[in-house]
């Protein structure tokens, strides 16, 4: 098989990693017009593109809120208010049909009297009194991000406030007058970079109003190969600590306690998730962990009692264990209580314990057989939770009430497919190793076999666990698709140890395990491989990369989103440094032997048959390159493939800057894959 090794010469195609050059530019316009022609012409094409911008509009959306102080907030965009708007209402007035809306900013006002291409990335609202915010605006969608201060009271920028130019910046409040800030402070005394080679602050400052920024104390350095510096103000009536993580790559770093500029090491595992909440300190491990006699698995939850514990006392009390089965998703506090969100085979429990004394409460109220999930609380106010509940086939409820007794439903979102007639079914495939995968089948009852798109993930502990498919319900299911969810290692879903061994050498796991689910889904008879499609986004991307290079046979059509590629540079490109620690570092040899085989930019073969793959990216993504797709794209080209290619121009690293945006490009997706994998309809 002849394959092309550009980490053996130079690389022909670097110059499509200059992300707004002319020349890349016009060859992105030049491969996104014939994609465009081809797939936006049908009948079919604009019913999807019409129906999800309907779904991604409609005023019956739940409009999700979070809780400062007396209001709760809401960011909403529609079709009359694309860029969206920040408003606020009262718990009274939100429980009803129709809410009076309070509106701080519209962002499609701003952006039409600043003239700019403004997307809304936030707001950090200044406790206790709730008067100031830090607002974060985006040009494009990207991660990088300008900050501006915001009076609630008088509705309009504050006059001389805090202010920062655009840059992938860390700002936090400390109290009216001052906040921690870390961004790109410029070159340092000392020669070096105020930046990560991940692109993130790596220096510290505390600045204080009317002063310029040039003036900010430094209250931290941490070394240019980290990946972030950040600190944070715990303003807990009663327990006001300031505290500071380095983190020294994607899965480690360490945790220090302020003390008018010294740093107190918390002495955690660096690989622990490790929180304070008042004189209580909370490790969750991912690594196995010894404390004095007791040695406890990844994944179990701990809790300390915090000012014993900085004096060397290690007694713990253990919160969660996992079993082989169960793993902890997430736990947030309210005032009474910690809620424990836990994993069985994928599908959610929760568990309620006291504040203090950690025993049992009863929480009676959830929906059963729902991914339930705590969106907000207010730990120092009360014991309010608001919840979200969903499924495969139930939209998304939105359920408000106290921790530890009934919670209500207050907020429903609309249907968008036909869900009585559709069934989802978990089932599992036997990976190379011998390990169990679990995947989810979602598909009408009077389907049995057909068109199938299998969708990933794999990557950075993250868990794909059953949601209201609003938009694959509609353009897939409801059109007789049938959708797969595969829980492949990478993920989260059975706890740190899942994730773990698919790191680094171990990473062909995540491979092996997405086309065993693959192959058991043809010998299964659900599907053929004529008719077996496949999806994936940023490490999803990857995924598809991958499976088009080493499982070509097993697909006959891919959608490959904002992927990485080239595995040979992504550490030099944008945030890619950060992600070592997931992927390996290819400057080191030994390491680049076992990344290379799963590289796909290093092995594309003009010898093989590949299956019909659709490429999207954006140029405003500055997370992952947008160089990765189109020089994907340009070696397909050159060895003799087909393949299809669209960049938003616009986006950031969801594609999208809009929902006009999502919908077109969702659309395309599902247009390539009905024309590839059912041609006949």
């Amino acid at each position: 098989m002849t394959q092309h090794d550009p980490t053996n010469d130079a690389d022909p195609y670097l110059w499509l990693e200059d992300v707004t050059g002319d020349d890349a530019l016009d060859w992105v316009r030049t491969h996104n017009q014939p994609t465009v022609d081809d797939l936006t012409s049908s009948d079919r094409f604009r019913d999807m593109e019409a129906a999800t911008l309907a779904a991604l509009d409609t005023d019956d959306r739940i409009p999700y809120v979070r809780r400062r102080g007396e209001f709760l907030y809401n960011f909403w965009k529609d079709a009359t208010n694309p860029r969206g708007l920040w408003r606020r209402t009262t718990l009274d007035s939100y429980v009803t049909d129709d809410p009076e809306w309070d509106v701080l900013i519209d962002v499609d006002e701003l952006a039409r009297a600043e003239d700019e291409n403004w997307v809304w990335a936030g707001a950090t609202v200044l406790r206790p009194d709730h008067e100031r915010a830090l607002i974060s605006l985006s040009r494009g969608g990207a991660d990088a991000t300008v900050v501006r201060e915001f009076d609630l009271t008088t509705r309009s920028w504050v006059d001389g406030g805090f202010e920062l130019p655009e840059n992938k910046s860390s700002v936090s409040w400390i109290d009216r007058d001052s906040v921690y800030v870390g961004t790109d402070f410029g070159e340092q005394p000392d020669g070096r970079s105020a930046l990560t080679d991940s692109g993130y602050p790596r220096i510290v400052k505390r600045w204080t109003r009317g002063t310029p920024l040039a003036q900010a104390e430094t209250v931290f350095a941490g070394e240019v190969s980290d990946v972030s510096v950040r600190a944070v103000y715990d303003d807990t009536p009663g327990f006001e600590r300031h505290f500071l993580r380095r983190s020294t790559d994607f899965f480690n770093s360490l945790f220090y306690e302020l003390h008018d500029g010294r740093t107190e090491l918390v002495e955690v595992p660096t690989d622990a998730h490790a929180g304070v909440r008042r004189d209580w300190l909370l490790v969750l491990t991912r690594s196995e962990w010894t404390v004095g006699d007791d040695t406890h698995a990844p994944g179990t939850l701990l809790v300390f009692d915090y000012p014993a514990y900085l004096a060397g006392d290690r007694t713990a009390t253990v919160l969660f264990r996992p079993d082989a089965h169960t793993s902890l998703v997430d736990y947030a506090f309210t005032r009474s209580h910690l809620i424990i969100v836990t994993l069985h085979d994928v599908h959610t429990r929760v568990e309620v314990r006291s504040v203090g004394d950690w025993t049992p409460v009863d929480m009676p109220g959830l929906p059963e057989l729902a991914t339930i999930s705590v969106l907000d609380t207010d730990p120092d106010e009360s014991d309010e939770v608001f919840w979200s509940a969903t499924s495969f086939t139930d939209p998304p409820s939105l359920l408000h009430g106290d921790s530890g007794v009934d919670a209500t439903v207050i907020k429903r979102s609309p249907s968008f497919f036909d869900a009585e007639n559709v069934t989802a079914e978990q089932h599992f495939a036997t990976s190379d190793d011998g390990t169990q995968i679990p995947y989810f089948v979602v598909r009408r009852r009077d389907v049995t076999t057909g068109p199938t798109l299998l969708y990933g993930y794999g990557g950075f502990e993250n868990s794909l666990t059953p949601g209201y498919l609003t938009i694959a319900g509609q353009n897939w299911i409801d059109r007789g698709g049938i959708y797969v969810i595969a829980n492949i290692r990478g993920g989260g879903e059975y706890g740190p140890a899942w994730h773990t061994q698919a790191q680094k050498a171990g990473r062909h796991k995540v491979y092996e395990d997405f086309a065993a689910v693959a192959r058991t889904l043809v010998d299964t008879g659900l599907t053929t491989a004529s008719q077996l499609g496949a999806q994936g986004g940023s490490n999803g991307g990857l995924l598809m990369g991958v499976m088009l290079t080493r499982y070509p046979n097993l697909f006959s059509a891919l959608v490959c989103q904002v992927p990485l590629i080239d595995m040979r540079r992504y550490h030099l490109l944008l945030a890619g440094a950060s992600w070592m620690a997931e992927y390996g570092d290819p400057d080191d040899p030994d390491q680049w032997e076992f990344m290379k085989p799963f590289s796909p930019y290093q092995n594309i073969s003009a010898d093989a048959e590949y299956p019909p793959i659709l490429v999207t990216t954006s140029t405003r993504d500055d997370r992952v390159h947008p160089g990765h797709a189109r020089k994907l794209v340009a070696r397909l080209e050159e060895t003799g493939h087909d393949v299809a290619y669209y960049e938003n121009i616009e986006g950031g690293h969801g594609g999208a800057a809009d929902n006009k945006q999502a919908a077109f490009k969702s659309a395309l997706a599902y247009e390539f894959l009905w024309r590839t994998l059912s041609p006949a309809d």
